[in-house]
């Protein structure tokens, strides 16, 4: 790949990026999380609510969300157009989404808890949005690493930014060489089997330039030699980044790198709110 190619993908790949931001089910719409009890929870704008929305002409109730046995079932308030159902959650493939004036919401599952995540196409942080600082482009970033295969069934243990504990499984760890020493970063696998992997990792920017809680990046597919593109160019921040409400996971130990990678989105702060989002 000729540097003019190179830069042309990842300006492709920013300008992707951005639109998926800015879009109505993006991470910037994203503004309330609430974790559900067993039996009734009540929805609406009320604050006695177990679930709060909080939007233009939402009815103090709204209805209730039954928490049965890991299922969820919606009852709608009387005069309230939504239908009553039972609600798949986000693990299930694609959830059971309920809309109300600009507001989403739908049903996700975390371990063993079941909460309810809300969307609002006008959102201010999505209002306000002008994009994600990066770091310039720099092909010495799009590395050729290999894949050191772990044995089959091998599991990492993952943290999420709520403290829920999940072991996931782990095709191997990517390796890779950079200022004169290897550097190692634990791998997930990539979605829909597409033969790349998922890298959650930290990296010294994170003290100064970079979100905290560190940023994500997918590989090009792994080749049958094992070796593996990881442009670190396409580096991007987690939706915690964005939204308060979002259930990140966390880089595990092994996969906090004493070395500076000065590649990919650098932090964002939402204008409007002053709040610390790591």
């Amino acid at each position: 790949m000729t540097p003019e190619e190179h830069r042309a993908q990842v300006e492709a790949w920013r300008a992707a990026r951005d639109a998926r931001l800015r879009s109505p089910d993006g991470w910037l719409t994203l503004v309330g999380l609430c974790w559900l009890t067993p039996g009734e929870n009540h929805v609406g704008a009320h604050p006695s609510n177990q679930v709060v929305l909080h939007g233009h002409e939402i009815p103090p109730r709204v209805g209730s969300m039954w928490l049965q046995e890991g299922r969820v079932r919606f009852v709608p308030h009387e005069g309230v157009d939504l239908p009553e159902a039972m609600l798949e959650d986000d693990l299930e493939g694609n959830p059971t989404v309920l809309k109300l004036g600009t507001l989403r919401f739908h049903v996700i599952k975390r371990g063993e808890r079941i909460g309810v995540r809300v969307r609002d196409a006008s959102a201010p942080a999505l209002a306000a949005f002008a994009g994600v600082d990066q770091f310039p482009i720099d092909a010495s970033w799009r590395v050729t690493a290999r894949l050191e295969a772990a044995p089959p069934e091998t599991l990492i243990e993952i943290v999420d930014i709520t403290g829920a504990h999940s072991r996931d499984a782990t095709p191997g760890t990517v390796a890779f060489e950079r200022d004169g020493a290897t550097w190692r970063i634990a791998a997930l696998p990539g979605d829909e089997n597409d033969g790349c992997v998922w890298l959650i990792f930290c990296d010294a920017t994170n003290e100064t330039d970079t979100y905290p809680g560190g940023r994500f990046l997918y590989t090009e597919p792994v080749a049958a030699d094992g070796t593996v593109i990881a442009d670190f160019n396409l580096a991007y921040n987690p939706p915690c980044v964005f939204s308060p409400y979002a259930t990140c996971p966390l880089p595990p130990p092994q996969n906090r790198l004493a070395l500076r990678i000065d590649a990919g989105e650098r932090n964002w702060h939402a204008a409007h709110d002053e709040r610390p989002l790591a």
